[in-house]
């Protein structure tokens, strides 16, 4: 590409995947650390530039000489609404107002925001659209929809690009890897209408293709784009992926009801806030937890973009499942 791009969050699950992807393909790389983070594992020749995203003379330096920018880094789990707001909300307000300061003529700034952002859809197939209306079911959704709203607010200034994942699976994820032991163990518990749920996910090496693809078209300049797989998926399709890799032959079904999973929100919740500590799960998080249909159309970022998720559900979830016995984690 010959270009100059900088990465935000890429310590992360995506983000090193990311970094290894315009290594690749012969991009200059610059990364915004935080100045706790060690850096290990950084490909070869990446500028480091350090500071939080509080620090406008930090933020100013990272973004001064760049061609486009990818901004990942963010917070999925918070104690309440403002931890979500400093996480989310906050870098992208100073993210912006730097570069109008010192980078006028970016080329692009593309946020990576969240299916959450535009809450569930009504039904599984078809999904929700870039086009409509955004109800966000959570204080972490409602964060990454005030994130998109700042940025678009800016894209008279700054060209501007949304793209909104939904799940993200692949080597490096921690959060579906319960999912993969709970199989391997003969077990699955899931929350709500899990006969009925379904979901759109991609595989993370598609997401990081698609991000780039609409970082660099011109025509997804002031726009939001769904980067997921071409269907949604059933639990009964991915414990078929998973069942000829992990090899277990009866598996135990254990369907949690909603009201059973809102209390649980509720009292380990407050145990959070009485605490200070995010939890593993609140009333915010179960309102996502037991929802139908978390799926999302592909149809807007194949028309526009020319994207389409490679990987198949049972390629992505053998190779996903090696990676984690490699490493030991399954």
């Amino acid at each position: 590409m010959g270009e100059t791009i900088l990465v935000t969050g890429s310590t992360g699950f995506i983000g090193s995947r990311m970094l290894s992807y315009l290594a690749e393909g012969g991009s200059t790389i610059r990364v915004f650390l935080r100045p706790e983070s060690s850096g290990q594992g950084l490909p070869e020749g990446v500028q480091v530039v350090r500071g939080s995203f509080s620090d406008l003379d930090a933020l100013g330096q990272a973004v001064r000489g760049i061609d486009r920018i990818v901004h990942l880094a963010g917070l999925t789990k918070a104690v309440d609404e403002a931890g979500y707001n400093a996480g989310n909300v906050i870098p992208v307000r100073n993210l912006l107002a730097v570069i109008k300061e010192h980078n006028p003529a970016l080329k692009r700034f593309l946020l990576v925001s969240s299916l959450a952002a535009a809450g569930p859809a009504m039904e599984g197939r078809c999904g929700v659209r870039e086009s409509d209306q955004a109800s966000p079911v959570s204080a972490y959704g409602r964060s990454k929809l005030r994130a998109e709203t700042l940025c678009l607010e800016s894209s008279l200034d700054i060209p501007i690009t949304i793209v909104r994942p939904p799940a993200v699976y692949g080597p490096g994820d921690r959060d579906i890897l319960q999912v993969f032991q709970m199989l391997a163990s003969g077990v699955l518990v899931t929350a709500g209408s899990g006969e009925r749920q379904r979901f759109s996910m991609i595989y993370v090496d598609d997401l990081v293709n698609g991000i780039m693809m609409a970082a660099c078209s011109e025509r997804a300049v002031g726009r939001i784009y769904y980067i997921t797989s071409s269907s949604s998926f059933s639990w009964d399709e991915v414990i078929a992926a998973a069942r000829p890799v992990l090899g277990f032959k009866k598996l135990h079904r254990i369907l949690l009801p909603k009201p059973f999973v809102f209390f649980a929100g509720m009292v380990i919740g407050a145990a959070g806030l009485l605490f200070g500590k995010p939890p593993l799960l609140n009333r915010d998080k179960a309102n996502e937890l037991v929802q139908d249909y978390w799926v999302c159309s592909p149809e807007q970022s194949e028309r526009d973009l020319g994207f389409t998720a490679e990987t198949s559900l049972a390629e992505g979830v053998a190779a996903t499942i090696f990676w984690y016995r490699r490493k030991g984690w399954l």
